[in-house]
C-alpha cells in the first residue's frame, strides 16, 4: 500500500459557523491530532437567540472536552445565526486577528459546496483572511450538495468513536438524522473506502500551500 502524504502544523485552526459544525466536519481528525499539535476551535455564532437552544453552549463545551481540545482553545462568538453575511467585515476582522495571534499552518472551514448562508460566509471570508495558508473545507451533511472529497485524511477507529461520543453531548440535536451514529460511521467508512483505508474524513481543497523537499 502506498504511504500516506504527511502534513503537519504546530497550530491547526478549525472555524465553524455554529456549535456542532466543527465536530461534525472533522471531529475524528481532531481527536487523533489533539495530543500532537495545538488545535484551536472557533465558532462564530453561539445560537443563543433561539430559545430552543439554550443548552447548546454547554453541550458544545462538553463535546470539545470529549475530543480533547483545551478549554482555552475553544472560542465561541456571539454573531447572530443566519445573519453572518450582514457582518462579514467583522467576521473577516475576527479571522485576521486569529491569524495574527495563532499563526496557524492549516485552517479547516466549511466546504465550498455548502449552501447554508452562514457556512458560505465563513468560507468566503476565510479565503480572504488566510491567503497564504493551507485551507481545507469540511462537510456538514445536512447542508452540502455536490460535495465530493478531494483530500482524504485517514483517521483511527478510536478517533471515529471519540467523534461519535462527542456528538452525543448534543442532546439538543439527538433527534437529527445527521447525528445518527450509524450515519457518522458510514460516512467515515465510505471516505475510507475512497482512500483505500479503514476510515477517513473527507475535505475539499480550498487552498494548498506547500513545498517539496527531499528526505
Amino acid at each position: 500500500m502506498n504511504q500516506n502524504m504527511t502534513f503537519f502544523g504546530e497550530t491547526v485552526l478549525c472555524i465553524g459557523a455554529h456549535p456542532d459544525d466543527i465536530e461534525l466536519g472533522c471531529g475524528a481528525l481532531i481527536a487523533d491530532i489533539v495530543d500532537q499539535t495545538r488545535v484551536v476551535c472557533v465558532t462564530l455564532s453561539d445560537n443563543q437567540k433561539n430559545p430552543l437552544l439554550t443548552n447548546l453552549v454547554a453541550e458544545h463545551h462538553a463535546s470539545m472536552d470529549i475530543l480533547g481540545v483545551s478549554p482555552e482553545n475553544v472560542i465561541l462568538h456571539e454573531f447572530t445565526t443566519r445573519r453572518l453575511k450582514a457582518v462579514r467585515q467583522e467576521i473577516l476582522e475576527v479571522m485576521i486577528d486569529l491569524k495574527k495571534h495563532y499563526r496557524p499552518e492549516v485552517v479547516f472551514v466549511h466546504t465550498a459546496k455548502d449552501i447554508h448562508q452562514d457556512h458560505q460566509t465563513v468560507t468566503e471570508e476565510a479565503l480572504r483572511a488566510y491567503r497564504g495558508t493551507t485551507l481545507l473545507g469540511y462537510d456538514v451533511l445536512r447542508s452540502s450538495y455536490g460535495f465530493f472529497p478531494d483530500f482524504l485524511v485517514e483517521v483511527s477507529l478510536q478517533g471515529l468513536e471519540t467523534k461519535v461520543q462527542a456528538l452525543k453531548a448534543y442532546q439538543t440535536y439527538s433527534d437529527k438524522y445527521y447525528f445518527d451514529e450509524e450515519i457518522i460511521r458510514a460516512t467515515a467508512l465510505r471516505h475510507g473506502a475512497l482512500a483505500e483505508r479503514p476510515c477517513a474524513e473527507g475535505f475539499d481543497i480550498l487552498r494548498i500551500v506547500g513545498q517539496f523537499g527531499k528526505f
